[in-house]
């Protein structure tokens, strides 16, 4: 045994020695931003992958690069008072690379920060990431106008070479109807840090801004941690359109702790792919750990989808602030996309100034789909439990939609507190549960229950009651059980049904005498 330990000692020591570090001022970069080193970077990047790994580390000062390629065993140091800024000049992202696109597997321009098929990979430091994101994005709103001016197609007329180089490169591309409006524009915005088929990656403390589209967002990776990292793209004047946070599509093994995010997109988003090619690609997003963030600006906090038809599961999000995002959590899918959401605990939640809705589970994200027979293109949302959330400050408490051939099935709501102005919605849903649960609205009744079954309500109430108006509505229900239900606050009517089957148990002392 003590042979082995030394053995392995020595290995772990001669690891060490092969770990350079190499100073990119002293190798001769430009440290006041205005000459790039992107050759610099990607060849001392080379030399110290072929010599086994290394650190490549930036001093103090200001530095232009386009392409930043990681190879494996490679980490990316940038001291506090660094910052690498990247170049908006859209050539400068040749040649086109493959990727994972809001879903699609494709040939396109490269990432900012990208590797394919590499271990060991570090980003981490005290220093900033600046995306130099202004130019994509008016690029994105200008392209739109194009398009939509042209009833809903790209002129060739007003096509750039860079979007019939993506036209040749991905000529084979199968996509779904519901994509291919997207697909017009013919250039994408590069993701900011995108590593494709990679493991055992560390992004740590770095602050990243002004991204082109999506931060930080690993492909088909397995052992990911996102720690400490503050993500800041703006959401308005001008705002960063679909500039999320943090997205891992299909990856294992995924933490992300102790961050602080604030941007024009969603804040953390978990995905695996987006229809047919999702499906082809069959791998889910799993194990994913989300703990002690602090969501600022977003579309939402954590969101899960559109983007799941390789499925999404075991997936605990814990100890976390939203603060002025529209969404808290929220769950999004539609008819087409299939896969399967599964596994997922919430707990230890605090939200304030919820623009929309605190919970969302949509499987009706596309409101033109139909009815269709129950196949691989059938979404599906179940075993989802949420535990210990306050809310104030909030315009919806949320809903739930199912779709007719797939309701949402087994939630539950556990030691719950809401504030809104509407309540909370649930609409074609089975085996839904509340226990200990507040909700309270200005206007309508909190709860609000149609086309569903199986539904329990225990010790629940509502804090602030609306004259005339029941606590629970029920419409078209089958199967629903109220149970130990106290209001401080007497109503009149606690519950009405219509075509409902509701029983009573327990002790309910809830009606005014």
């Amino acid at each position: 045994m003590k042979k082995l330990f030394l053995f392995s000692f020595c290995i772990a020591l001669s690891s060490l020695s092969w770990a350079k570090t190499y100073d990119i001022k002293k190798l001769g970069a430009d440290a006041t931003g205005k000459k790039a080193c992107t050759e610099l970077i990607n060849k001392t990047i080379d030399k110290a992958s072929q010599e086994g790994g290394g650190t490549i580390y930036f001093p103090a000062g200001n530095y232009l690069t386009a392409t930043i390629e990681m190879k494996s065993n490679i980490t990316l140091h940038i001291e506090s008072g660094a910052t690498i800024r990247f170049s908006d000049n859209f050539e400068d992202y040749l040649p086109f690379v493959k990727i994972r696109w809001e879903g699609t597997v494709m040939n396109t321009l490269s990432p900012l920060i990208y590797a394919h098929d590499a271990d060991n990979l570090t980003i981490t430091g005290r220093g900033t990431l600046d995306g130099n994101g202004f130019k994509w994005w008016a690029w994105e709103n200008d392209v739109k106008k194009i398009i939509k001016d042209n009833g809903g197609k790209l002129p060739d007329s007003q096509k750039s070479k860079l979007q019939r180089m993506w036209e040749e490169a991905n000529a084979d591309l199968e996509v779904s109807d519901y994509y291919k409006g997207s697909l017009e524009r013919r250039m994408f915005r590069p993701p900011f840090i995108q590593f494709f088929e990679c493991t055992n990656i560390l992004i740590e403390n770095v602050k990243i801004i002004n991204s082109p589209f999506w931060t930080v967002n690993p492909a088909f990776c397995d052992n990911v941690v996102v720690h400490g990292v503050t993500i800041k793209n703006p959401d308005k004047n001008p705002k960063g359109p679909n500039t999320d946070g943090i997205n891992p599509t299909s990856c294992r093994n995924v933490r992300i702790s102790d961050c602080l995010i604030s941007v024009g997109g969603d804040c953390i988003t978990i995905k695996s792919g987006r229809d047919a090619d999702g499906r082809k690609y069959g791998k889910a997003c799993e194990n994913i750990t989300i703990t002690n963030c602090v969501m600022l600006s977003g579309h939402g906090g954590v969101v899960i989808g559109s983007e799941m038809s390789g499925g999404v599961k075991r997936v605990t999000i814990s100890n976390c602030v939203f603060d002025g995002t529209d969404a808290g959590i929220r769950l999004k899918a539609s008819r087409g996309r299939g896969g399967v959401v599964e596994q997922i605990r919430v707990d230890n939640i605090v939200m304030r100034n919820i623009q929309r809705n605190a919970f969302i589970f949509d499987l009706f994200y596309d409101k033109t789909s139909k009815v269709e027979p129950v196949s691989e293109r059938t979404p599906i949302f179940r075993n989802i439990h949420l535990s210990n959330i306050t809310g104030r400050e909030i315009k919806q408490i949320g809903y739930i939609s199912g779709i007719e051939e797939m309701p949402v099935q087994n939630l539950s709501f556990n030691n719950i507190n809401m504030e809104a102005q509407t309540g909370f919605i649930v609409d074609t849903a089975q085996d839904i549960y509340f226990d200990n649960v507040e909700f309270s609205a200005e206007k309508g009744s909190p709860w609000q229950f149609s086309n569903s079954e199986k539904i329990i309500l225990n010790n629940v109430r509502t804090k602030y009651p609306v004259e005339g108006t029941p606590v629970i509505t029920f419409d078209n229900v089958k199967k629903a059980y109220i149970s130990n239900c106290m209001q401080i606050e007497p109503v009149t009517t606690f519950f009405k049904a219509t075509n409902s089957e509701i029983k009573e148990g327990g002790t309910n002392l809830i009606s005014e005498k």
